[in-house]
């Protein structure tokens, strides 16, 4: 690794420096070349390793000082020659040096040390406790270890050893070899030793140590082998006197080696001290003596404790000393911490003591929001809700007293008490906030909870969580994302008692302030608590049964809310469709009995609006949420009697009324049968029970199911103002996204009209009746109505607007043979008869097919024609003033590009090809990756692109029920909403994935349709 540079590599260096993520590159630089004029130049590969730390400048400059203290004790050759070779070695010791100034400055001093982190070593042998005992000069084997000496040289050989061990277990934390919680674990089995040799210091600096045993209860994160980096460690005494001792005495004598060992890890040192050892959750706390005897703890906690103290107890493990006696006082103490969770106010002390520890916290620092621990959504919010359930629960179920929070969140949720989803969440945000907790701590070894709030700092946070490409943007988004994460589910399991704060219930009183129930639906989500809280009181008030019923269902219906993307929405939708329903005995009664109806119904309040606003003018369909089944789509077959047979109810039944009122009610009831399918299929939808393919098909059918029935309506109307049968034969075209099977919850319904006059009939007659038929079917489907209007639009007919609405078959037949240009036959690619005279849809297809599949395909001119087209589209149709990206339709990468792509190779190739021969995109792509005219990566990427657009659009209508093209980019709340219905964690995630898919469809395009390279 020594050697010289030319003067290109010296050029390059600072360049190379840069990219590899050094900041002061030219101060790194300058370092480098002032070492390597010492005999030392670092190959490439030590390089790469500094620039993959989280701090390559600290690295560096913790390295280069590394050097030089070997190089003072003689270990310098062997260090460098290990960095050369051994790249375990080379990963661990400048990950360490990336992240920990402190631990750079222990290396500085005990150059040595390098060693626990060589491949093929787990860190020093042999356990900690026989490393740190031997350490003091104590025997590891003896039952009471005694220190050879006591003075500062027993201290500073603790210390020392202390982090070598700590050393050696950040070389593979770091690089990600052990687990957050694997970290936790040893941290504490490391503190442990450590107090085990402070005791072995005590006992030589007490010598009537021999008249008492003395044991030491880890409490805290020691206790449950979570502790961190540098932490407080805390404990409580437990002593009683050996056979023949004077008890008086030999608790002096155990106190005396209490002091001595907490002396032993606090005090400071030329090597700096361990950390404080905290007693002050001993019985009675400061005030309290010191060392108690069993006897005095067990009547402490029988009498006198609080509720803090049983919470405290969860935690409670022998560490240190006797340990016969430490099982003892477990055994003694652990049924009564049990027995406390049975008082009756036991969860509101709880529940009490937490906003206490965050009002003080407020009232401390005005930092509370960059707190780690104590902060909203921070560590300690996970472990109060675990610490509750546990105590609630565990009274009765003892497979839920596991001291590890991760352990215990994981009992909790095999047990059913948190559910997976949430449980999942609380794991994830505690384990990533426990890993940034470290890393923060790592960096000087001291005692913090804060995250840094300068760059540099943020910078080598991210870095070393594995973020490159803006390590603080990122890191700071995903702190925060699982601090809401934590705090919405943490507020959920703690605070549901709002009911009593609004219900004003007979005989019970509120014990919430209408105050602090607005404080709790804000933290659960609720934009508008002070809303919330009327809805909830005009739900639950009153004697009545529906008021009883509400009562029970609503604190978890409140839960399910506030799980959705809009709490508020949920809420006010419920208090609605309640309101519709609420004297209906079977409304309230199935969402009590069937708790699968209610959570869906929660979630499809909170996420659609669409949706919501259909169950609002169809309440009863509110019983389709209990099965899988009844939220398939149906049929098209029969959906499609099911709506000719309204029709030729209201129609032919004699009712006496006019024509006009007889197809007019014919089409109310045609459109409230279009709302429950509606419904039926947003519900599949917004619940994943349906894909993007059965959406746009189910859609499709509906509303081919519709025209269809207006068309037998308006038949029948223009008969009988008649009074004879109509003419001629009668067919509905679809085209676009309709004749593609492909309609979204916006879409018009792109038609064309087309009749065939019968047998000897008067053909202007015959037009007239059939534009007079086409017409009424308009204004039945345009009549004003609570309903997502279906919109039809024949525009897509030869000549435009400009063109007669209703041609006939003739007429279809020569124009296509005369006049037809290019993009009217890329128009019919997706032409479909699906309604009307089965005899005539199938004679237009025999029309259209030679016209849209030519026999020799399509011409260059005619290639080059539609390129000038798809190019004049791109730049005019496109909105002025948006964001071309974010456009699911026009944009690049969207869905017109991949269908441009699809129809043009339709027009080529449908001839020699029957698998082209279809109207659906999906599956003309599937088509032509077989046939061989695409190739398949290309094909995937088509169509996954084609997917997410035509969801991302679906999923905007259900969010906002209005239709949109483009994705939200300025309403922060309806961006989140329309990514949580897609099942993103995050908008961010959402617009990642667009762009990503997008990118990659928009280099296919290019490349297939536009030829470039």
């Amino acid at each position: 690794m020594t050697g010289s540079r030319t003067p290109e590599r010296r050029s390059s260096l600072a360049g190379r420096l840069a990219r590899l993520g050094f900041t002061a590159a030219a101060r790194a630089e300058r370092l480098l070349l002032d070492a390597e004029r010492g005999g030392f130049a670092p190959g490439d590969d030590l390089l790469d390793a500094l620039g993959g730390t989280a701090d390559p400048d600290l690295a560096l400059h913790g390295l280069l000082r590394l050097f030089e203290a070997a190089d003072a004790h003689g270990v310098g050759a062997e260090l460098r020659d290990a960095l050369r070779a051994e790249p375990g070695t080379r990963e661990r010791l400048t990950a360490v040096l990336g992240v920990s100034a402190a631990l750079g400055d222990h290396l500085a001093r005990h150059p040595g040390h390098w060693e626990v982190l060589r491949d093929g070593r787990d860190g020093p042998a042999g356990s900690p406790r026989y490393d740190l005992l031997a350490a003091v000069g104590a025997d590891p084997t003896a039952a009471e270890p005694v220190a050879s000496g006591c003075g500062p040289r027993a201290l500073v050989a603790l210390r020392v050893a202390y982090r070598r061990r700590l050393l050696a277990l950040a070389g593979r934390d770091l690089i990600g070899v052990a687990d957050v919680a694997d970290v936790a674990a040893e941290l504490a089995d490391l503190a442990a030793a450590a107090l085990e040799a402070g005791l072995a210091v005590g006992r030589a600096e007490v010598p009537e140590h021999r008249t008492c045993r003395l044991a030491v209860i880890g409490m805290g994160k020691c206790g449950a082998r979570e502790l961190n980096y540098v932490s407080d460690v805390d404990v409580v005494f437990v002593a009683e006197a050996r056979d023949g001792a004077d008890e008086d005495s030999a608790l002096r004598a155990a106190t005396r080696l209490a002091s001595a060992m907490m002396r032993a890890c606090s005090s400071s040192t030329e090597e700096g001290a361990l950390w404080e050892v905290d007693a002050a959750l001993r019985p009675e706390g400061k005030a309290g003596p010191l060392v108690r005897t069993l006897a005095s703890h067990r009547a402490y906690y029988g009498r006198w404790a609080k509720t803090w103290e049983f919470q405290a107890l969860l935690k409670a493990r022998p560490v240190a000393g006797d340990a016969g006696l430490g099982a003892r006082y477990l055994d003694a103490i652990t049924p009564i911490v049990w027995d406390a969770a049975e008082g009756e106010s036991f969860v509101e002390d709880v529940q009490a003591m937490r906003r206490r520890v965050e009002a003080d916290l407020n009232q401390r620092t005005a930092d509370s929001e960059r707190q780690l621990k104590l902060g909203p959504g921070g560590l300690r919010d996970v472990e109060f809700a675990v610490q509750l359930l546990q105590l609630v629960h565990g009274r009765a179920d003892g497979t839920l007293r596991a001291r590890a929070t991760l352990d215990a969140l994981a009992d909790l949720s095999r047990g059913g008490y948190v559910g997976r989803d949430d449980a999942a969440a609380l794991a994830s945000a505690y384990r990533f906030l426990r890993r940034v907790e470290h890393l923060v701590q790592l960096h000087r070894l001291r005692r913090t909870h804060l995250v840094p709030d300068d760059e540099a700092d943020l910078r080598r946070l991210g870095r070393a969580l594995g973020l490159r490409t803006d390590p603080v943007g990122e890191f700071t988004a995903l702190w925060r994302r699982h601090a809401r994460e934590v705090r919405r589910i943490h507020e959920k399991l703690f605070y549901r008692p709002l009911l009593r704060a609004v219900a004003r219930l007979p005989g019970e009183e509120a014990r919430l302030t209408p105050e602090a129930a607005r404080a709790r639906l804000e933290a659960l989500g609720y934009a508008d608590p002070a809303g919330a809280l009327r809805h909830i009181e005009a739900l639950t008030s009153g004697v009545s049964r529906r008021a009883a019923i509400q009562r029970t269902l609503l604190p978890v219906m409140l839960g399910w809310f506030a799980d959705a993307p809009d709490p508020d929405a949920g809420l006010l939708g419920f208090r609605q469709v309640s309101d519709a329903l609420g004297t209906t005995p079977w409304y309230l009664r199935l969402l009590r009995d069937e708790v699968t109806v209610a959570e869906r119904m929660a979630w499809v309040l909170g996420s659609s609006r669409y949706a919501t606003d259909l169950l609002l003018r169809a309440p009863e369909a509110v019983a389709m949420l209990g099965s899988d089944g009844d939220l398939s789509p149906r049929p098209a077959a029969g959906l499609r009697a099911e709506l000719l047979a309204a029709v030729r109810r209201h129609t032919e039944g004699g009712s006496g009324r006019a024509p006009q009122g007889r197809v007019e009610e014919a089409a109310g009831v045609v459109r409230a049968l279009r709302r429950r399918e509606l419904f039926r299929v947003a519900v599949a939808d917004l619940l994943g029970l349906a894909d993007v393919r059965a959406v746009g098909e189910a859609l499709t059918d509906i509303a081919a199911g519709t025209v269809e029935a207006a068309l037998l309506a308006a038949v029948h109307k223009i008969e009988t103002a008649a009074g004879a049968p109509l003419p001629t034969r009668m067919a509905v075209v679809a085209m676009g996204r309709f004749g593609g099977h492909e309609l979204g919850y916006g879409s018009d319904a792109d038609v064309m009209f087309v009749h065939d006059p019968a047998p000897g009939a008067d053909e202007t007659a015959a037009g007239r009746a059939a534009h007079a038929v086409a017409e009424e079917l308009r204004r039945l489907l345009a009549l004003p109505a609570p309903d997502p209007p279906l919109e039809i639009d024949p525009n897509l007919r030869p000549e435009g607007r400009q063109g007669p609405l209703v041609r006939t078959l003739a007429s279809y037949a020569a124009y296509y043979a005369r006049w037809s240009e290019p993009w009217e036959a890329q128009a019919l690619l997706r032409a479909d008869p699906l309604i009307g005279d089965p005899g005539l849809r199938e004679r237009f297809r025999a029309v259209i097919d030679p016209v849209r599949w030519p026999r020799d395909g399509i011409g260059d001119d005619a290639v080059r024609q539609i390129r000038r087209l798809k190019a004049r589209m791109e730049s005019e149709r496109l909105p002025r003033g948006v964001d071309r990206r974010l456009h699911t339709k026009l944009g690049p990468g969207g869905l017109a590009d991949v269908e441009w792509v699809v129809q043009l190779l339709q027009l080529r190739h449908a001839h020699a090809e029957p698998g082209l021969r279809t109207t659906r995109t999906l599956d003309a792509l599937d088509a032509a990756a077989a046939a061989g005219l695409l190739d398949a990566e290309d094909a995937a990427v088509l169509a996954e692109a084609w997917r997410l657009a035509t969801r991302i659009r679906g999923a905007v209508m259900l969010v906002r029920g209005r239709a949109s093209d483009l994705l939200p980019s300025d309403h922060h709340r309806e961006r989140s909403a329309v990514g949580r219905v897609l099942g993103y964690p995050s908008p961010g995630d959402l617009l990642e994935d667009h762009r990503r898919h997008t990118r990659r469809a928009r280099a296919v395009v290019d490349r297939v349709f536009y030829g470039a390279d």
